[in-house]
């Protein structure tokens, strides 16, 4: 019945495994996935193109001029942002698309697109986000610190989210983002092509009584 596709927005804590989350949604139902632009250096076995698009500094502010995203932002001292022509390309198609972006991010891309969904992942508690940071074995202690001071800062900005969904069990977490992102398909405001074809056809058949 939708003939444009859904944007979906998942934000969530620095740690919380969203990334893991993301890739299994794309694996396991096909959604279409924005890959990001990034300054920061790349982790182990990440790979250009399909992690991020791994950018300088120099390389990303060229882009910002030209008009190339959709939405930027600077976190923990590197800049992300979402490229348009992709995700403009896919809706058109009818695909739903996923950013996983941070909250920054997702504030310009509600106020652009004002039926995207925004979801929001996190931890089933504060020790196990901790946890999950240092096990990562990525960062300093430093960085760590700056990481759990803006998920403390994060959680006055999780209200503006219409779903919160926690990652305690990732095949869990997979499935019930899915069934979020499902049942938004079906809500009536997003059915309005099926709503005046079903009138329209029903005024001619009626016609015939």
């Amino acid at each position: 019945m939708n003939k444009n596709g859904m944007l979906i927005v998942i934000s969530g804590f620095s740690g919380v495994g969203k990334g893991t989350a993301v890739k299994k949604l794309v694996e396991k139902y096909g959604y279409s996935l924005s890959v990001s632009a990034t300054t920061r250096a790349p982790r182990v076995g990440e790979v250009d193109g399909v992690d991020y698009h791994f950018k300088t500094v120099e390389e990303f502010q060229n882009l910002i001029d030209y008009n190339g995203f959709i939405e930027w932002a600077q976190y923990v001292e590197n800049y992300y942002g979402t490229p348009k022509k992709f995700v403009e390309d896919e809706l058109a198609k009818g695909n739903n698309v996923i950013l996983e972006i941070e909250v920054q991010g997702a504030m310009h891309i509600k106020e652009q697109y004002p039926d995207a969904v925004l979801i929001f992942i996190t931890a089933p508690d504060a020790d196990t986000l901790k946890e999950r940071l240092e096990g990562r074995g990525t960062e300093d202690a430093k960085v760590i610190a700056k990481r759990l001071k803006r998920a403390y800062e994060e959680i006055d900005d999780m209200v503006q989210y219409d779903y919160l969904v926690v990652n305690d069990d990732l095949d869990v977490c997979v499935d019930d983002i899915h069934s979020v992102i499902c049942a938004e398909s079906f809500r009536s405001t997003r059915n309005n092509d099926y709503m005046r074809n079903m009138k329209t056809e029903l005024e001619t058949i009626r016609k015939d009584y």
